[in-house]
């Protein structure tokens, strides 16, 4: 600490009036003393003996430097204390507050060290400096720059099954392998390019087959090659669409959800190693979306009972089952389109015969109920497509799909999946109970206690769980969002991507060199960034434009605001 404090007179006056009340009662001292380390400390049982230095007349402390370094180590000590010998003291210094004066010097002097508090402001002091440090202007500027910046691409080469999940991505997410962290972020734009074509174009043709859409892929080295529609089993009543004609997208029973894209740029398929097939599905957007979401009774997906699947530990057969809801979106024909589940195998038998003889994999990617359905056609590819090439699932927000038979049935089919989850996204928590799933595997180690619960999730209608590996993230550990972000920010899907640019381990700090840029998290997640980074950030945007705007003549600094496609996944 810098020798410029101040000390108050009445404290100095502690030090120079009272001189001898100190001498009297030098006997007080317990061990060396931090103030004052010539005091010696002897046995209760013997005399105490004070050194020579104590015998002259007392004087102030000649330095006010060595004195605030004495008192630093004092209270450094006391703050290691443990909590129940914190509490010891404050009993103890209460029953001497009572039973002494307030004018004794004794406790003047301690009041005066407990109103310095210096840890606590020397704590304020760190907490700020690495605050400024985060909002240097130079790494603002990048953060808020409208272009993403990338982390490099590295040559994967002959390593592209085990970062596309063939080794269940072991060793790669603890901590988190930097070239995965870029394909994740990649697959997870994918799905953000689908939204913004979707809600470029919502509405769909009630007397004919829909046109392709038009996708703003984010990588310019794939092709879209098929459009993707999911159908509602379920439909509104037609006065619905009278009372709010210019809203009846939301009321239609088939919408546009998601594409196909291949790689068809040499130098790339070169890089991954292989030539790779996305598949890229978006969230709920539309009303019959959101009815089949609530239907969360499982029904099972077996043609043939004979291909449930035994349990490791019990030779109890579980049925794999799946939420009514996703089923039906999955396997619904709409009324100028193919189901969701025959457009996806009849595309990639498609691209199959057409790169046979390449080294090909499938990537299915999703958000929110992209996610779910993003599951159901890894599964179908598997079952359905022989010679599959590798498929891989990377979900976002996910929620819980069906239950332990059909985790198992995914498992023994060979499909990979890795979910992404945020730990304060209610979304992944859902549908089904709120089990603790790390004792539900340790419960199905023994033989008596899995075949009960195998027994129970046959027949229960709520017995959900997860499949694949998880990345957990948490949206409490970036240093940009609030502490209390809402819940549809724990479910963006802009702040997943945040938060995976970010993520190194788990327990650890943010990543201090991350890339990716926050406009489009300060522009749809404002009110859910701190306000140290969104007023900062509008002082320094402002100052932007003004200066941009004078260059070009122009006049108000908002006629040349930068346009962003908004959040997708705020909707």
């Amino acid at each position: 600490m810098q020798a410029g404090l101040n000390l108050p007179h009445q404290a100095s006056s502690i030090f120079v009036g009272n001189r001898r009340s100190f001498k009297r009662q030098a006997s007080f001292l317990r061990g060396r003393s931090n103030l004052n380390p010539t005091v010696t400390r002897w046995p209760s049982s013997k005399k105490i003996s004070i050194s020579a230095s104590l015998t002259k007349e007392f004087k102030p402390v000649d330095s006010l430097q060595s004195q605030i370094a004495g008192l630093d180590k004092l209270l450094g000590n006391s703050t290691n204390r443990s909590v129940h010998d914190q509490q010891q003291q404050k009993q103890q210094q209460q029953q001497q507050s009572v039973g002494n004066s307030r004018n004794n010097p004794r406790n003047n002097y301690k009041r005066f060290l407990e109103a310095l508090n210096l840890t606590g402001m020397w704590s304020e002091r760190v907490k700020q400096a690495v605050e400024e440090n985060l909002m240097s202007p130079k790494q603002l500027q990048r953060l808020l720059s409208p272009s993403q910046k990338y982390s490099p691409r590295n040559i994967l080469g002959s390593r592209w099954q085990e970062y596309h999940g063939s080794n269940d991505w072991a060793g790669l997410l603890d901590p988190l392998d930097e070239n995965l962290r870029r394909e994740i972020v990649r697959y997870g734009e994918f799905i953000q390019a689908a939204y913004v074509a979707f809600h470029d174009d919502p509405a769909m043709p009630t007397d004919q087959a829909p046109l392709p859409h038009h996708v703003p892929l984010p990588d310019r080295s794939y092709t879209v090659t098929k459009s993707l529609y999911a159908t509602s089993s379920v439909g509104l009543p037609g006065w619905v669409d009278s009372v709010a004609p210019d809203l009846g997208w939301m009321t239609q029973r088939s919408s546009w959800i998601g594409y196909v894209a291949v790689c068809d740029d040499q130098k790339e398929i070169q890089r991954m190693g292989r030539r790779d097939i996305v598949i890229a599905l978006r969230g709920t957007s539309t009303c019959l979306e959101w009815a089949e979401n609530v239907r969360d009774l499982l029904v099972s997906v077996d043609d043939n009972s004979d291909e449930s699947q035994p349990s490791e530990q019990s030779q109890e057969r579980l049925q794999a089952k799946v939420e009514c809801g996703f089923w039906n979106l999955y396997k619904t024909k709409g009324a100028h389109t193919p189901s969701l589940s025959e457009s996806i195998t009849q595309e990639v038998r498609r691209l199959m015969k057409l790169y046979k003889g390449e080294a090909l994999s499938i990537t299915i990617t999703g958000h929110s109920l992209g996610a779910a359905l993003s599951v159901l056609a890894a599964d179908e590819i598997k079952k359905s497509i022989p010679n599959a090439p590798p498929t891989a699932v990377f979900t976002f927000g996910g929620p819980r799909v069906g239950n332990r038979g059909f985790a198992n049935r995914i498992k023994s089919n060979g499909v990979k999946v890795l979910r992404i989850v945020n730990s304060q996204d209610m979304i992944t928590r859902v549908p089904g109970m709120f089990v603790n799933e790390s004792l539900d595997h340790k419960l199905r180690e023994e033989v008596k206690a899995s075949t009960v619960l195998n027994i129970l999730d046959n027949n229960m209608p709520w017995a959900y769980a997860h499949v694949g590996s998880e990345l957990r993230l948490d949206s409490k550990m970036s240093p940009y969002l609030k502490p209390n972000a809402d819940v549809a920010c724990c479910h963006d899907l802009e702040a997943y991507l945040h938060l995976v640019d970010g993520f190194l381990a788990p327990h650890c700090p943010f990543r201090a060199d991350a890339k990716r840029s926050l406009f489009k998290l300060l522009h749809e997640q404002g009110a859910n960034v701190k306000k140290l980074y969104t007023s900062k950030a509008s002082s320094l945007l402002k100052l932007s434009l003004e200066r941009s705007n004078s260059n070009m003549g122009l006049g108000s600094p908002l006629s040349s605001y930068p346009s962003c496609l908004p959040s997708p996944s705020a909707y």
